[in-house]
């Protein structure tokens, strides 16, 4: 694995460890605030039965430890020892005497927070008041001992976190480094033999310009001088140096496709783009699969748009997603061939259709996806295997330039109709 890509690896297990991590916090926080909030009712429904309680008894001297009673009658008033300061509670007790009823608050006293309860009995107004200060320093350890577990699990889950993200990632780092390789391995591999192509083809070029008198304009010179009287006319030789150009053209174009696939074989690259006319585009690959086409009795046709349509892209990717789409429809056609090219607003269009026997029902959505082909696969020798690469190769091309690919409803004699957009550039 390359530097580069073991600090991408690094630091994606880095983003997953801390998103995990977040992901522990936020559940713990979760239960960190249900389980305070079910003590705190708890104690708070205590407390009320507390309250409940304590008015019930029959002399203040009777009332437990933190529960202070005061009953106010016509006899007088009685109240419970160590009363603290502050109690009873006048202004409540007047107010329950006048109007019945009850009067319920929580009030500061001496520094100490208590529950207050005031009501009218059979005895006369009874008012109690119920020390909240254990139950307070309850909740506060038990914040405490939430914040401190939390802090705690949150280390814990950085650590256990960042580990299992590492391992999570080292098998996925290594496919794609075995994947990056092998696409830069066949590709440089690939670049060689095709680089020797072009300049054999260009020195043959030279050599039948020279031979046929013609203006020599390529940069390379032939290694071999070639004798007036070699028996190549100049007919001959201009249609064979026609062929040889068209060779050229087809090495030229297999280079920039390595570029691209190098290109998108690495998300982290970015392909350089341009301003492009599309129907140039389709009228280059319908040119190119015409001679195809042909060998098959199809009838290779191009419509749409004969005003140039503009976009901005990749020219290798756009002539990739041309070859496939048309290779494709070459591939199912009984007949004929149909690339249209147009606009729609903001949105160049492509269309490929054939008149085959279209697309099987239920094939739509899985028919972008890699591998997914409606024909048999065939192992008899002379026959060509299909893996179903084309489309799948069409929808990565149209994603990467922001566009997208679907396959239209057919009509009338039209088979398989495959749409892509692709946006208009300025």
């Amino acid at each position: 694995m390359s530097s580069r890509d073991l600090a991408e690896s690094q630091r994606a297990a880095r983003r997953l460890a801390v998103q995990f991590a977040a992901l522990i916090v936020i559940l713990f926080t979760i239960l960190g605030v249900v389980v305070f909030a079910i003590v705190s009712a708890s104690q708070a429904e205590a407390t009320q039965r507390s309250l409940v309680g304590a008015s019930l008894i029959d002399s203040p001297h009777d009332a437990p430890p933190g529960v202070f009673v005061v009953i106010v009658s016509d006899r007088g008033v009685l109240a419970s020892p160590d009363l603290p300061p502050g109690l009873p509670d006048e202004a409540a007790i007047r107010t329950v005497h006048s109007s019945g009823g009850e009067v319920q608050s929580t009030q500061v006293l001496n520094g100490q927070s208590y529950a207050i309860r005031t009501s009218e009995g059979a005895r006369g107004t009874v008012q109690v008041a119920v020390s909240l200060h254990e139950s307070q320093e309850e909740l506060a350890r038990l914040g405490w001992a939430l914040a401190i577990s939390g802090v705690l699990a949150t280390i814990a889950a950085v650590f256990i976190a960042a580990w299992m993200a590492r391992r999570a990632m080292r098998p996925l780092a290594d496919a794609l480094a075995l994947q990056r390789r092998f696409v830069m391995d066949a590709s440089h591999e690939l670049r060689t033999p095709l680089t020797l192509l072009s300049t054999r083809a260009q020195l043959l070029r030279r050599a039948l310009q020279a031979a046929s008198g013609d203006d020599v304009s390529s940069p390379v010179a032939p290694t071999t001088p070639v004798s007036p009287t070699a028996p190549v006319s100049s007919a001959s030789a201009g249609e064979i140096a026609e062929a040889v150009e068209e060779i050229v053209q087809d090495s030229r174009i297999l280079t920039e496709i390595l570029e691209d696939l190098l290109i998108a074989a690495d998300p982290r690259e970015v392909a350089p783009t341009s301003r492009l006319d599309l129907c140039a585009l389709a009228d280059n690959a319908v040119e190119l699969q015409s001679l195809e086409a042909s060998r098959r009795g199809l009838v290779l046709v191009r419509g749409g748009s004969a005003e140039p349509v503009m976009i901005h892209a990749a020219g290798a990717s756009i002539q990739r997603l041309f070859t496939a789409l048309i290779a494709n429809a070459i591939d199912h056609a009984k007949s004929e061939v149909h690339v249209e090219v147009s606009r729609a607003g903001g949105n160049a269009v492509v269309r490929v259709s054939d008149d085959g026997p279209g697309f099987p029902a239920g094939m739509d959505a899985a028919a972008f996806e890699r591998f997914a082909s409606s024909r048999p696969v065939s192992d008899s020798p002379g026959r060509e295997r299909h893996y179903g690469l084309g489309l799948a190769l069409v929808a990565e091309v149209a994603s990467r330039h922001g566009g997208s690919v679907t396959i239209e409803p057919s009509t009338g004699e039209r088979g398989a109709v495959v749409k892509v957009l692709l946006r208009v550039g300025s």
